[in-house]
Formats: structure tokens, C-alpha cells, sequence
């Protein structure tokens, strides 16, 4: 009987509520919301177990870091092949989260569905797809994308894919799997009820997307189709370089369980987190976490010193997972208290002082072993879209997409006039040298908004 769990589990208020038939409690959704609660784990929270430490700040050092210029060098070319010699055979698959709404876009949809093409306004789902597509292509091989959803739009994604006909992909080789979810409490660790009557529950996390991985049987999967690396990123960045092979081969050569790609921060001031050295270990320093001595320390040169943004681009191993969710296995929960828009004891709306425990994938760095930095070109990898206008916005990413295709154009010897929009499909040219290669397709102008296709 569900008042009975409840009690046994010190939440009497819940129980008391059903008992008394509460019209703002629903018996079904606290039920479903419990049976995918570890109790034990939420105790243990609450106890202060399992949390998340940060490391004493004296021992913090600047990170080893691959400059981005070494992708132009001799050197590179062993490491690219041999990425590519990964995804041929099968041992890379790609894997998105987007378990995120659409809500700051305007739209009450997965944020996935947002049309951020600058000319033919493609989803980022497209887009995203297209990549894999093409990878697929290219290489002669199906490359797997797994796909993290949320509870709110599992349904709505898998829906989208299948209206698309999945944008040309093999259906078989793509994986949904739902995020993980867990409660939040008030600071005595009572359940809160949210407004649809069940738990108040968030998601736990993008260091979550390792034990839904293992939850939901994908880290099987893979193992059976021999995927070896898995490449992770978010779903609102357009610009990023799906399995790129030249990070994949650095990865793999350098036996790295997890590997990250940065950014070089815009200012001292970005609010990102870097990529460091703290205890010999490499992490994430959070920058609400930095002092204002690491936030504003420069090296011999004046130059900022703690400068590798996070971009939340990586390779993982697969087996390194396997490890990190094997039994008695976590990474370290976050703990943050904040305002939680609920109900009260008497189901009115009310504003809750609540507790909210959720992991980050980055948290795995300092557990891996020989950890692979790579520098990326902010214009070249990075536009995420997170706003409607301003920085990391929909308007800028469109901007920024557009700017690197032309110059792509640009130094095949196509002249691109005023400012004229330009868009290259993913199944035309993955990347610029792709391009060249198919030049005989190529206009040698142009002079008004452009998709090449």
C-alpha cells in the first residue's frame, strides 16, 4: 500500500494527504514518481554522503592543452587517420543530450526542434542528423546516434524523428533513452509536491546521461555493435564537429578514458567554466567556484591564465563508463537549494525553499586517466543557442554558422558579396576541405542568400 511506503520512508505528509484524499495529490503520479526514487540514496544525500568537493584551490595549476593550431600540422595527420580508421570499423558512436525545452526560444517544444539554419531555418535536429548522415557516408559505415531525452519530451522527440522519416538515418541506428530523474526536498528532507499533484522531481543531471546510459541498456548495445569511444555533446550547438577523427584519434592514441575539447575564453569574465589541474587531476572549475586570484591570473606575459572554457564537447571510452556505473560507482552529487514553484500542505501555489541534487558528466574528468585537452576555434565549433537575441542566442548562432561556411568559400576562391547569407548542408561538405573537393558544383559568386545542397 502506497501510505504505508511512505511512512517507512519518514514521509508521513504525503501519506497523511492520501489518506485524507487530497484532490491536489494524485495517487498514480507520486506512485510512478516513487518507484523511480532510490530512497536510500536520498537519505544518504541528506546525510551530506556523496557530495560533491572542491578541491583546496592552492593546488590548482593551468591545464596541458593541444593549441588548435596543431590541427594544421604534419603531426596531426597520424592522430586524424586513425580516427578515422575508428569510425570506419564501427567503434565511434555519437551521442546527443537534449533532454531540454525550447522555452527561452519561444517555443513549448524539445529545443531540438528550434529551426537555427541561417537560410533553410533546419532544426537543430536536422542538423545534427545530417552530420551523422554524412559521417556515415563518408566513412561507409552506420555511425549510431543515441539520443538523451527527458521525461517532459521523450515522446515529442521519438515523435519528431519518426514525422522526419528520421532526416535519412537508419531508424535501427538511432537510440532514444530517457534521463533520470530525482526528487527534490525541503531542507528537512520532506518530499515536495509539485503542481500536477506527484513529487516535485528534476533531472539529475548531465552526469546523468552515464547511468541512463547503463539503465537503459544503450552501454549493451554498443558493446554488441563494438562501439568503443562514444562522442558527447549537447544539442544546442550547430557548429559542433560531430566525431570529429582528429579528437577521436588523440583520444584513442593517448589511451584516454575521457577526453575535452575547450575554447579559449572570450574575456576573464565569461561565465564558464575552465578546464585546470587541481591535485595533478584535470576537472572543471566552476566559475562561481574560481577566486577572483584565479579568475584574473595572467602568466609571464600578461595573458590570461586560466583561459580553456568548457564546451561540454568529449570523448568518452565506453569501458571507463562501464567502471564509473559499475556496482557501488557514482559521481559526486551537486547540492544547491533554490526557490521551487510548488504546492503547499494545502495545495496553494506556493514559492518552496527546496534542495536540489544533481551530477555533472565533468565530474568523471578527474576520475580518468591520461585526459586529452584539445583547443577548438570558437567561430569554427562553438554557436550555441540558448537565447533569443544577444550573446549565445539564435540570432548569433545563425550569424556565426553563416560567417564560416562563406569563409569555407572563401578560401576555395568564391567570392561571397555584401552580406549575403550562405548555408552548406552537412551532406554537401562536413568540413572545408570536403568542400574543395566538390568546387566543380560551385557558383564562382555569390551575390544573394545561398543554401548549397
Amino acid at each position: 500500500m502506497l501510505e504505508k511506503r511512505l511512512l517507512r520512508i519518514g514521509q508521513d505528509h504525503i501519506a497523511r494527504l492520501l489518506e485524507t484524499g487530497a484532490p491536489f495529490v494524485s495517487r498514480q503520479a507520486v506512485e510512478r514518481d516513487l518507484n523511480i526514487t532510490d530512497t536510500a540514496l536520498m537519505n544518504e544525500l541528506m546525510q551530506g554522503k556523496h557530495l560533491y568537493r572542491e578541491p583546496p584551490m592552492k593546488d590548482v595549476e593551468p591545464a596541458e592543452v593541444i593549441p588548435a593550431s596543431f590541427a594544421a600540422t604534419p603531426a596531426a595527420r597520424e592522430y586524424r587517420e586513425h580516427g578515422e580508421e575508428l569510425i570506419g570499423k564501427g567503434a565511434v558512436a555519437a551521442l546527443v543530450v537534449a533532454g531540454g525545452q525550447g522555452s527561452r526560444l519561444g517555443i513549448e517544444a524539445p529545443k531540438g526542434v528550434v529551426g537555427v539554419s541561417p537560410v533553410k531555418s533546419k532544426s537543430l535536429f536536422q542538423l545534427h542528423a545530417e552530420k551523422v548522415l554524412a559521417l556515415s557516408r563518408k566513412y561507409s559505415v552506420s555511425v549510431p546516434l543515441f539520443i538523451m531525452t527527458s521525461r517532459e519530451n521523450d515522446a515529442d522527440t521519438r515523435s519528431f524523428f519518426a514525422g522526419h522519416s528520421f532526416f535519412g538515418l537508419d531508424e535501427k541506428n538511432v537510440f532514444f533513452f530517457v534521463q533520470g530523474m530525482i526528487p527534490s526536498v525541503t531542507e528537512e528532507g520532506n518530499f515536495i509536491i509539485s503542481k500536477e499533484g506527484g513529487l516535485f522531481m528534476n533531472p539529475d543531471g548531465h552526469g546523468g546521461t552515464l547511468t541512463a546510459l547503463k539503465k537503459n541498456g544503450c552501454l549493451e548495445i554498443m558493446k554488441n555493435i563494438g562501439v568503443e569511444e562514444i562522442f558527447y555533446f549537447q544539442v544546442d550547438n550547430p557548429l559542433v564537429s560531430v566525431c570529429d577523427p582528429l579528437f577521436i584519434g588523440l583520444h584513442a592514441k593517448k589511451a584516454s578514458d575521457m577526453s575535452s575539447k575547450v575554447v579559449r575564453k572570450r574575456d576573464f569574465d565569461e561565465k564558464v567554466g575552465v578546464i585546470a589541474k587541481a591535485g595533478g587531476r584535470m576537472r572543471v572549475i566552476e566559475y562561481s567556484d574560481m577566486s577572483d586570484s584565479m579568475r584574473y591570473a595572467t602568466d609571464d606575459r600578461g595573458s590570461m591564465r586560466y583561459w580553456p572554457g568548457n564546451l561540454a564537447i568529449h570523448v568518452i571510452r565506453r569501458g571507463f563508463i562501464e567502471t564509473l556505473t559499475g556496482a557501488g560507482r557514482m559521481l559526486p552529487f551537486h547540492r544547491a537549494v533554490k526557490s521551487i514553484s510548488a504546492l503547499d500542505s494545502q495545495g496553494k501555489a506556493a514559492d518552496v525553499k527546496g534542495v536540489k541534487f544533481e551530477t555533472f558528466i565533468f565530474d568523471a574528468l578527474p576520475l580518468a586517466n591520461n585526459c586529452v585537452i584539445l583547443e577548438t576555434i570558437r567561430e569554427h565549433e562553438f554557436a550555441p543557442v540558448k537565447n533569443m537575441s544577444g550573446e549565445d542566442s539564435l540570432e548569433s548562432s545563425m550569424a556565426m554558422q553563416s560567417s564560416l561556411h562563406a569563409s569555407w568559400l572563401q578560401d576555395a576562391g568564391i567570392e561571397v558579396q555584401g552580406n549575403s547569407l550562405v548555408e552548406i548542408s552537412p551532406l554537401f561538405a562536413l568540413e572545408k576541405d570536403d568542400l574543395k573537393a566538390r568546387i566543380e558544383h560551385l557558383p564562382r559568386k555569390i551575390a544573394e542568400d545561398t543554401y548549397i545542397g
